[in-house]
């Protein structure tokens, strides 16, 4: 592992693309693996963003679990967001560096493909991005739930069991973590670096985040003042498309 972890730090740019290219592999063996239900088959849209899900999951499922090993192992991770790291956790921020760089467009994907490429390069902040990925842990739950929604079932006991393991994690691993990153970045803001452009992109987050919870909350647990807002929506601003789900 010692040797790996040199090799790691020696390049860190190339090992990205490397698991960048794995993570095409896989995208291609999930592409023939995990073929979309009928229903979703016949939206050519709803048959790529299935796809593009399924390989969101198989990475939340590897990286979730594995950002939760690191703390569990080092808990004195919490402490130090900043200069403390550990073979296993810089090869998984660097595994999730590569996920990023690959991913679908998304809000947030910029600014996190940065930040983590800061901590490989710099050494800095590998804890804070391990902790950063116990979010996984509620993508798994939420990329179910939006599998779930594009297979049109809703109605069904897996998806209603699940829309409650999602919520449980949304708050304890998407919220909690948000909330300690922040707090972590103001409680010792006059001695970190760069602390102005990482507090910046935490807050911006944290904004995002709690609007997709409410968007979560009116969507799953309150769906007649959620109908309500769709007929709205339909002749609103913009700002008013962007709380639908």
């Amino acid at each position: 592992m010692e040797g790996t972890w040199l090799r790691l730090h020696s390049h860190p740019a190339l090992s990205v693309v490397a698991f960048a290219l794995v993570f095409r592999a896989v995208h291609r063996l999930l592409y023939s693996l995990t073929p979309p239900p009928r229903v979703v088959e016949r939206n050519p849209l709803c048959a790529w963003k299935w796809r593009n899900l399924c390989l969101s999951l198989a990475h939340s499922l590897v990286t979730g679990p594995w950002a939760a090993t690191c703390v569990i192992v080092c808990p004195e991770m919490l402490k130090d967001l900043h200069s403390y790291s550990t073979p296993i956790s810089y090869l998984l921020v660097c595994v999730s560096s590569a996920e990023h760089a690959v991913a679908s467009a998304h809000v947030c994907n910029p600014q996190v493909l940065w930040c983590f490429l800061y901590a490989l390069y710099t050494r800095r902040y590998v804890g804070g991005a391990v902790i950063a990925l116990l979010v996984e842990i509620n993508s798994v739950t939420l990329h179910t739930r939006l599998l779930l929604k594009l297979a049109e079932a809703r109605a069904s006991t897996v998806y209603r069991i699940n829309k409650l393991l999602n919520l449980l994690t949304y708050v304890t691993f998407r919220l909690g973590t948000q909330f300690y990153l922040t707090w972590y970045l103001l409680w010792n803001y006059s001695w970190l670096d760069h602390a102005a452009y990482f507090l910046g992109t935490v807050l911006l987050m944290d904004i995002i985040i709690l609007i997709y919870f409410y968007r979560l909350l009116r969507a799953d647990f309150f769906p007649s003042g959620y109908a309500c807002l769709e007929r709205n929506a339909t002749s609103s601003n913009g700002f008013s498309d962007f709380l639908k789900d």
